[in-house]
Parts: structure tokens; sequence; C-alpha cells
């Protein structure tokens, strides 16, 4: 069933195989689709395959695995074929145009109650309707966006459990209308609904598909005993799963080890990103060196070390400003409100600028205000779709060597890699770009170009949609 790649891949790519290759003891485990040898872009023959992507909403806010799979099914869209984008817990946020359906499945509110009391189990249609209303799910959806994964441990196991979980319903729910719809493949938006794979296949005879979404990290937080209850039913379901997506080499890599996958199952298709919207070139001014960070403010994306980072720089001299966006939610603003005070105590609070969440035009000029991109995560990053926006943008990235970074600046060759060493590697990659107008262009100019070739949205869906058509030939109905 595996398809072997038929393109000549980028030269930094073929080495991080190989490099995963010898580390493993295996071959090229996870798998790439076939191109078609008449070239990428160009129309497929779509025939009567529709899929079913379903889409986890993230709370209503701006999320890079949203952003990223509303990309892929409006790509998909455009080119003819036929994907119906269907949102699970609450509607999504993007700052593009939004082609999902307006029906919610799983709605928050109701998989919520139905954890709670086994009352909402057997509630009337009209209250479940009223309950999954999108302005409700919204509404909620923005404090939900606050709750910790170690809140959450009973009702993350239970939807992995299925048709055997408080949420049957949901569930029952959402095979009637895939009945209604027909699909020919159904993809799940991560590992935290593969207890759902066995009943859906049961019910439709048809394939699921799950795509790969950085869920160790949040898996790894609930507490015990649900975080082994998951894992053990994220191993169970994974055997009705025919395809595993991931985002980055990396996390293909990584999710077949930590979630005991089956390795002839797991796929890597890169990250797209529409890149004719980034055509303008950054035109920040030439002094001071304005450093950016693009993420959601939260400790695990480490705001505070460059906002160290950025002090440092300036008590040493150096003329820079740091200009943030990314969404800040109640169970933060604790983090942010003591890292903007070590600013202000240092005296550089006059250099500092939170702007906020950015929609795509604000999104836009934000990149073009920088002269270099920073997001010094402090775990194992398995996508980071706004280092590829960065990059389309012209603007390089300085990154800690971790988790997709290495793997993404090797292929693009769009930024700096730098060691945790207690900020001195952060400090000193940040230096070389400030004293370096001809290394940040080259930079600039290699990842923008990069991109281009590589990781742009149509590149993204032509290799998802030879993935459908490869898992509906080898798995019949």
């Amino acid at each position: 069933m595996a398809a072997d790649v038929e393109r000549s891949l980028n030269p930094h790519l073929t080495r991080i195989q190989s490099s995963a290759n010898r580390h493993l003891g295996a071959g090229d485990f996870f798998l790439r689709a076939k191109r078609e040898r008449t070239g990428v872009g160009r129309e497929a023959n779509t025939g009567s395959m529709r899929v079913a992507y379903l889409i986890a909403g993230a709370g209503g806010v701006y999320c890079g695995s949203c952003m990223r799979d509303n990309r892929l099914a409006a790509t998909l869209i455009e080119q003819g074929r036929d994907v119906v984008l269907m949102p699970l817990y609450t509607p999504i946020r993007t700052d593009e145009h939004d082609v999902s359906q307006r029906r919610v499945h799983y709605g928050g509110i109701n998989a919520y109650l139905q954890q709670k009391s086994a009352f909402f189990q057997h509630t009337p249609k009209a209250l479940d309707r009223l309950l999954d209303a999108p302005a409700l799910l919204r509404g909620v959806g923005r404090f939900a966006a606050n709750t910790r994964a170690e809140d959450l441990g009973q009702m993350t196991v239970s939807v992995l459990r299925g048709p055997d979980g408080a949420q049957r319903k949901e569930l029952d729910k959402l095979i009637a209308t895939l009945r209604e719809l027909r699909p020919s493949l159904v993809n799940l938006p991560n590992l935290m609904f593969v207890g759902t794979a066995g009943a859906v296949k049961a019910a439709l005879r048809i394939p699921v598909v799950c795509t790969l979404a950085g869920e160790d990290i949040f898996l790894d937080a609930l507490p015990q005993p649900h975080r082994d209850e998951a894992f053990a039913l994220v191993v169970s379901g994974a055997a009705d799963i025919d395809r595993f997506v991931a985002p980055t080499r990396y996390y293909a890599t990584h999710a077949l080890r930590h979630f005991d996958l089956p390795r002839d199952r797991v796929s890597y298709v890169p990250m797209g990103v529409r890149a004719g919207d980034f055509e303008s070139p950054p035109t920040p001014t030439s002094k001071p060196f304005t450093i950016g960070y693009l993420a959601r403010i939260c400790p695990e994306k480490g705001l505070a070390a460059l906002c160290d980072a950025f002090i440092r720089l300036r008590s040493a001299g150096t003329n820079c400003r740091l200009r943030v966006a990314g969404y800040l939610g109640g169970a933060d603003r604790a983090y942010y409100e003591k890292a903007r005070r070590r600013i202000a105590e240092r005296g550089c609070d006059d250099a500092f600028e939170y702007v906020g969440e950015v929609d795509r035009t604000r999104k836009l000029a934000f990149l073009g205000s920088l002269h270099a991109v920073c997001v010094p995560a402090e775990y194992h990053e398995a996508k980071g779709f706004y280092v590829l926006e960065a990059m389309a943008a012209g603007v390089p990235v300085v990154l800690p060597r971790r988790g997709s970074f290495p793997e993404l600046i090797e292929a693009t060759g769009g930024g700096l890699l730098y060691d945790s060493d207690g900020g001195e590697g952060l400090d000193r990659s940040l230096r070389r770009l400030i004293d370096d107008e001809t290394l940040r262009r080259r930079l600039g100019d290699a990842g923008r170009r990069a991109v281009r070739e590589s990781f742009t949205d149509r590149v993204m869906a032509d290799e998802t949609w030879a993935i459908y058509q490869e898992v509906c030939a080898s798995c019949p109905s």
C-alpha cells in the first residue's frame, strides 16, 4: 500500500529523511504521496470522490491547525474537488475565508454536559440544536480556550471510547450526517477522535484517515489515570485508521514512536500557505532592528525567554524593539504581565509593543514591519505554521533546535537555529541578524523562495488528494 516517492525531493529534506532512517534503522517508513508525472498544480480528475473533512474548533481563537486545515479544504474546493469541512466542538476561526459548514458536530456544550450528567445523553433534538448554536458555542468557546489538559482527562477518555463513551449521542448524530453526505472517505482532525473510526467504518463502509496534529502535548499533560487510559485507547483505535497524515517529517517520526502507530500507515504531507498573499516584501525601517513574535501568548511558546533576550540586547546598547502578536487568554495573562513588568523595570517599555490578535490584513502588515521573527517554543513543536508564514513574507526566523524547527530550517534555509543554553544561543543568533544585513537578506530570500517552491497550499492539496485516492483505491467498499 505504500507509495514510492516519485519526484526528487529538496536535498535538505532528503538529508533529513536519511538521518531519520539511520536513527530508526528502517526505510522510508512515513509515506510521501505520489505526485502525478504531469506535475504538481494540474487540476485533478476528481471523479466522484467526496471527502468529509472533520476539523476541531479552537474555542474562538486563531489556531495553526484550524488555519492549515481550512486552507487545505479551501484549496481543494478551488481545484474542483468535493470536500465538506465539518467543525467539531466549536466553530473554527481563521484569518482567511472560512469554508466550513455552519453546523457544529460534537458541540462543546452538549459534549461537556453529556460527560457531566447522563440526563443530557437523552435530551431531545430541539435542545441539542439550541446548545449547538454557533453563536453560543463561539461565546462559550472563548472561555473554553483557556481550559488546561489536566482539567479534561475524563472527557478526553470518553470521546476516545467512541460508542462506549458518554458522547455516544454525538457520534450517532455525526454518523447520521455522514450517511446523508455519502462521502468516499472521512478525515479525522486528530488522534483524540480515533475512537470514532470503528463506528464510522462499520456504518458507512468507507476508509478513515486521521491527521496528526501535535496531540502529544495535550495527551502527555493529562493527569493519571486518564493519560494511560487515553494512550491505550489511541493504540487500539489506530487499528481502524487507514492512513495517518503528519504535517512534518519530525512529527511523523515522533508520533509513530510515541503512540505506537502502525509503521506502514504513516504519511507526510508538507504544510502549505497561500504564498500569493505574501507578495509584498518586508519593508521595516532600517532602525531600530525589529524582532517579532507571532504565536499564542503562553509559557509553552516561550515569549518570556524572548523578552529576556530583548532586555539583554537593549542593556548592551543595541537599538532594537520587540513587537508581539497573538492571542492572550485569561489563564496566561499573569504570565504575560510578569514578562511585561520585567521589560518596564529595565527601562525598555518604550521599545515594546503588543498588538493583540491579528487578522489576515494586520498579520501581513505586522510581518512587513519586522527584521526577524522569533518564537522560542519550550516544547517540541509538531508544525510551526507561523514559521512558513514568516518565510513566505521574506522574514528570517530564529528558532530553538527542537521539534519541527530543524526540519523547516534545513528544508528552506530561511533562518537560524540555536541550542537551548540559558539564553546565550538565542542572543547570539539575534545578534548575528542585527549585525549582518547581508545575512538577513540571504536568509529571507531563501525562505521566501523555498516556500513558493515546496510549501504552497497547492502542493499540500495535491499531495493530500493523492493520499485520499490511494487509500480509497486500496480500501474498496
